[in-house]
């Protein structure tokens, strides 16, 4: 069977909406005219052009299209008249359809013509309150922002900033992350300052989603462990895998001590899911995940979220307009009545040494090296 494919044009014309093949086109100029060289005339085209282009379609289509008889005029075979006839039944029948097509085509279009509208391609760690930013986005400045977000993991999305694949990437650590923690050997080598600038977004609470009435009794990851509760973990690269991994040794533990560590799924979604429908005890998440399916959530830890872009994309104006909306008082306040978010520096640029202590810029001593008397000092 042959499969159908749709091909647009962009045009400033107002000329009808069509879903048409050039085959057709050139079997109606060879049916109509009586003959290749006059199709060809009426479409503009050379002859040696439509009769390659015949053969060419009848080599793809594996059926003959015009009966060629030396001194009679050219005619349409049986499969020709009927790809004429079908072309005819489909244009009859979707002749709504396809205008109402043309018409979702042009309005997305249209966002690339509008001087006023802006987008921002951002590849981030999978996070509610960025999709609740998307909404809003269009609806609360007078300049249309369009947010094309694209969910996976921190680490890959801070290496698509980097390679150019998008021009911002949201990724999140603990609070204060300490100097020497896993999250610095992750992340750190992806960031570079005086290259890359934080814009400040939320913090928010990770912890573990458990059933309702929380059966098993778990507070916290000692508890998964000495009841060998059944866990759903996060894939490798994502920030909440970065944060289990964190805390698990902070708290003296293996990996290899959770049941289920091995067992991952792609969202903080797909976790609370799992948890509901029985798969697994617990998983460590957000809590807007859980509350949406009526999970018990029990808090653990507080993380920041941070939006980075290059420093030489924070003039660009889809960026200005980013901040603009991050920085309004109505997202701030819908931020704020999500559960387990609540806005931080929205919309300031912060640089990587302030917010994160990986860059340690005071000169080391060095060791055993003799401290320098003078009068001066010993007063």
């Amino acid at each position: 069977m042959h499969r159908l494919q749709f091909h647009y044009t962009l045009s400033s014309d107002s000329s009808p909406a069509l879903v048409r093949n050039p085959l057709i086109d050139l079997l109606q100029a060879v049916s109509s005219q009586g003959s290749i060289s006059a199709g060809a005339r009426a479409l503009g085209l050379s002859y040696r052009h439509v009769w390659g282009e015949l053969k060419r379609w009848e080599g793809e289509l594996g059926h003959e299209l015009v009966v060629w008889e030396k001194g009679q005029s050219a005619r349409l075979t049986e499969f020709g008249a009927k790809l004429m006839w079908a072309e005819r039944q489909a244009q009859a029948r979707l002749a709504p359809q396809i205008e109402a097509l043309r018409s979702d085509l042009e309005r997305a279009f249209a966002v690339a013509f509008d001087d006023n509208a802006h987008v921002v391609t951002m590849h981030a760690s999978h996070d509610h309150a960025l999709t609740a930013l998307r909404e809003h986005a269009l609806g609360a400045n007078h300049e249309q922002l369009h947010l094309d977000i694209r969910f996976g993991g921190s680490v890959d999305a801070l290496r698509d900033l980097n390679e150019g694949r998008c021009v911002l990437a949201g990724f999140h650590t603990l609070q204060h992350p300490a100097p020497g923690s896993l999250a610095e050997r992750i992340y750190k080598p992806l960031l570079q300052p005086g290259l890359h600038k934080i814009l400040g977004f939320a913090n928010r609470t990770q912890g573990l989603m458990v059933a309702p009435g929380n059966p098993l009794g778990l507070q916290s990851l000692q508890d998964l462990v000495a009841k060998k509760a059944r866990f759903a973990n996060r894939a490798l690269g994502t920030g909440t895998r970065v944060v289990l991994d964190e805390l698990l040794a902070q708290n003296g533990l293996r990996a290899a001590e959770l049941i289920g560590y091995q067992h991952t799924e792609p969202s903080h979604t797909a976790v609370a899911h799992a948890v509901a429908a029985g798969a697994v005890d617990a998983g460590l998440g957000i809590e807007v995940a859980a509350r949406a399916l009526g999970l018990v959530f029990v808090p653990l830890v507080q993380e920041s979220y941070h939006l980075v872009c290059l420093k030489t994309a924070l003039e660009e104006p889809a960026i200005v307009a980013l901040r603009t909306v991050l920085q309004s008082p109505q997202w701030q306040q819908e931020l704020a009545r999500m559960p387990g978010y609540t806005p931080s520096h929205s919309g300031q640029v912060q640089s990587l040494r302030k917010v994160l202590p990986w860059w340690d810029l005071k000169p080391k001593k060095s060791a055993g090296a003799p401290r320098r008397s003078s009068a001066k000092s010993a007063d």
